[in-house]
């Protein structure tokens, strides 16, 4: 997640605009709820590693990142884009165009490097310091004013980076994402039924899954974005609720957005990993390094502990990390080892990366 940072000051027309955008995701919402959906479809389908080819324009997808104008975001955000622009054109590849949604409602020194689109975050005190509530607002905003040609839309965030060339792994109108072992909507289905009532089904429609990694088509989250942005809103005002959910309170109100318009989504494990708990990157696409990687000099793991070697992006909140992090010790896992490589090889390319921006 990016570092926190306060909204600017919030003008007579954008809180206009907030309360346009809440009434019509309002009204969607309980439009949704008054016509729930009886069918159920079962579990949701899981599926291993496929082979796809990057050849069909139809199955492109637009990379959308959303981000603020933090450092600890922005240094991310670079490395992210630098590994898309790695990967975008080889075989295999359905990767399409690429913009970075920057909801920090004005430029930054970034708008050259990366192509962006500046959205206004939420009015100032909305997020009560959860600056990741912005970012359905900021897809709400993006969907209305890009145009983008490709049909499909992964969602993606900074701490992200291409392993591998990546296919499009949706199948027509149901869309891939990666499965989360911490989201369980069964388990708290007292407080889904808040926001899914009991004539929509089974809590068991709701996906176990946030808004990313997520490929979709545009069409879809159209549909899906106001409903999130509405639902996170509400979830953070319940306090019985965003004490219960806490950080992951948004991804919860967008599994439950797509299952009130019932999308289903085709659970990847193979999406992605997230180190230093996956220890092999040779079968997936992408590294989420949400997670501080902390070893021994003799490669055990002290995970909780600060290692002898380290790796964790909130040891630079402040400044990016230096070209040429050490590489961890013998017996570390080969994930671990692998994102230090291409963490180095990235900031070893980007031009100007000690400098200021």
């Amino acid at each position: 997640m990016s570092g926190r940072k306060n909204a600017g000051k919030a003008s007579p027309c954008l809180l206009l605009l907030i309360s346009v955008g809440c009434f019509f995701a309002t009204y969607n919402f309980l439009t949704m709820v008054g016509h729930g959906r009886s069918r159920d479809v079962g579990p949701r389908k899981m599926l291993g590693a496929g082979a796809a080819a990057g050849s069909d324009p139809s199955k492109r997808f637009h990379v959308a990142l959303t981000a603020t104008d933090a450092l600890y975001s922005q240094w991310q955000s670079r490395v992210m884009y630098y590994w898309y622009r790695e990967m975008r054109d080889r075989p295999g590849s359905d990767m399409g165009g690429f913009t970075r949604i920057l909801h920090s409602g004005k430029p930054d020194g970034l708008m050259d490097e990366i192509p962006t689109l500046v959205v206004d975050p939420l009015p100032e005190g909305t997020d009560r310091g959860y600056i990741v509530l912005n970012r359905p607002w900021a897809f709400v905003q993006w969907l209305k004013k890009s145009n983008i040609k490709e049909d499909y839309v992964l969602m993606a965030e900074p701490d992200h980076i291409f392993v591998r060339p990546l296919p499009n792994l949706a199948h027509g109108d149901e869309p891939a994402a990666f499965p989360f072992f911490y989201i369980k909507p069964t388990e708290n289905e007292k407080i889904l039924r808040k926001f899914f009532p009991e004539e929509n089904g089974p809590v068991s429609k709701i996906d176990p899954i946030g808004n990313s990694p997520v490929i979709i088509k545009k069409a879809q989250l159209e549909k899906i974005a106001p409903t999130w942005m509405n639902i996170s809103l509400k979830m953070k005002e319940d306090v019985e609720t965003d004490k219960a959910f806490g950080w992951v309170l948004e991804m919860y109100a967008y599994a439950v957005a797509s299952a009130l318009h019932g999308v289903h989504h085709s659970l990847r494990k193979d999406f992605m990993i997230q180190p230093p708990w996956d220890a092999k990157s040779d079968s997936t696409f992408i590294i989420h390094y949400t997670y501080g990687c902390d070893y021994t000099l003799k490669g055990e793991l002290t995970y909780g502990k600060i290692g002898e070697w380290r790796f964790d992006k909130r040891s630079y909140l402040r400044s990016p990390p230096p070209r040429n992090l050490t590489l961890p010790p013998p017996g570390v896992p080969e994930s671990v080892a692998t994102l230090v490589k291409m963490v180095n090889e990235a900031t070893a390319n980007i031009p100007g990366w000690d400098e200021e921006r």
